[in-house]
């Protein structure tokens, strides 16, 4: 054998060996990275919860979709319901569903439902709610008239300024122990313990109610307002009527900004990733 097929040889060995020396290598990386994944999982690291996939802020496929207007006819019935019952009462209350604009645009901001969504609840809330305001009317009228519609005023005593205050805290409280509620981290952490969403939203509603009757009788929900206005029309039924859409619009707003970015730091996890993507 000539030395230069000898020295061929030798060279395609040590390749060989250079590249299994590679491949034992990328091996016991893997196993290393897999290593440590499962640690920082034992440890907590890892999420034991599926987060809902943000929705887009326009969804125009929605149109297409039966389940857009079967939920749109089930927030109109449940606000005609709702105001039903509330404004017989003479009392307010909160939503099952949504029912509630404010409810809805919490959950717009955070990205749980599309604009168009959002817009069509609503329009439903609110046509729900002159709906049921007006069954109220037609089938007690003398009971409407004596107890003002079931509208929201001011009360007597209290500024504007303290009305919209108390729209402001009162709507924080609702939408935040909703997001609260229905957290899907919190269901996982917590899911020994079997507390059902509406139980502790009804008890905020409650102490809501303890603090805020005097002043505004309550309002936190704009279709609520909107449709017992609609329907009794007198003049001070419409003077304070801003109130009860800029307050709870404003609290729902600042409630899912403490919850989404705050609490749950999802805007510094979004900057994480991207730092993290780039590098």
């Amino acid at each position: 054998m000539e030395p230069s097929d000898l020295a061929q040889k030798h060279t395609r060995f040590r390749i060989a060996v250079c590249k299994l020396a590679v491949s034992s290598s990328l091996v016991r990386t893997e196993k290393i990275q897999m290593a440590i994944s499962q640690e920082e999982q034992h440890a907590g690291g890892g999420r034991d919860y599926a987060e809902p996939a943000p929705q887009p802020f326009l969804g125009s496929s929605e149109l297409r979709r039966w389940s857009l207007y079967r939920a749109a006819i089930a927030e109109f019935v449940a606000t005609l319901l709702f105001l039903y019952v509330t404004v017989a009462t003479c009392t307010a209350g909160v939503s099952g569903g949504h029912v509630n604009p404010a409810v809805t645009l919490g959950l717009l901001v955070a990205r749980k439902v599309t604009l168009l969504r959002a817009a069509l609840y609503v329009a439903a809330q609110c046509l729900g709610a002159v709906c049921g305001a007006g069954l109220v009317r037609a089938l007690n009228s003398a009971h409407f008239a004596r107890h003002g519609g079931g509208a929201n005023v001011v009360g007597d005593g209290y500024s504007k300024g303290a009305g919209l205050a108390a729209e402001v805290a009162g709507t924080f409280v609702l939408v935040y122990t909703v997001f609260s509620a229905t957290d899907a981290k919190r269901s996982a952490r917590d899911s020994h313990i079997p507390v059902l969403a509406p139980l502790p939203i009804g008890f905020a509603v409650f102490v809501v109610h303890l603090a805020t009757i005097p002043i505004t009788g309550t309002g936190i929900n704009p279709a609520r307002s909107f449709g017992a206005a609609v329907v009794y029309n007198q003049p001070n039924a419409w003077h304070d009527q801003w109130i009860f859409w800029v307050g709870p619009l404003v609290g729902s707003a600042i409630a899912t900004l403490y919850h989404e970015h705050v609490l749950r730091a999802s805007t510094l996890k979004a900057l994480g990733s991207f730092k993290g993507a780039r590098q």
